[in-house]
């Protein structure tokens, strides 16, 4: 259940990440992308509006958790998994017929 919720947050955050990306090309669109020496020019996060930004590294923040609960909640599973099944065969051990 860990790793399906780590899972359900990461994906929710790069939907969010997918939008802020379409918010930050429709709102920078009208500048050019090369400038008059003929180099290509980005907008910083520097330069951007605080709002874009904040959503920018909120986002990635998000994900970068969200993923992380998604292995830890995964690596956790499969320890507990492992751990029923050896306690199982311990349990059923003498109950074994030879071949």
């Amino acid at each position: 259940m860990r790793a399906l919720s780590g899972a359900i947050i990461t994906v929710g955050a790069m939907i969010g990440l997918g939008l802020t990306a379409i918010g930050i090309g429709a709102r920078y669109a009208h500048d050019m992308a090369i400038d008059k020496d003929g180099n290509s020019r980005f907008v910083k996060l520097s330069q951007m509006d605080g709002p874009l930004a904040f959503i920018l590294v909120f986002c990635a923040c998000v994900a970068v958790i969200g993923l992380a609960i998604t292995f830890v909640g995964l690596a956790y599973h499969h320890h507990r998994r492992e751990r029923e099944h050896l306690w199982e065969r311990e349990r059923t051990g003498g109950q074994r017929t030879t071949v």
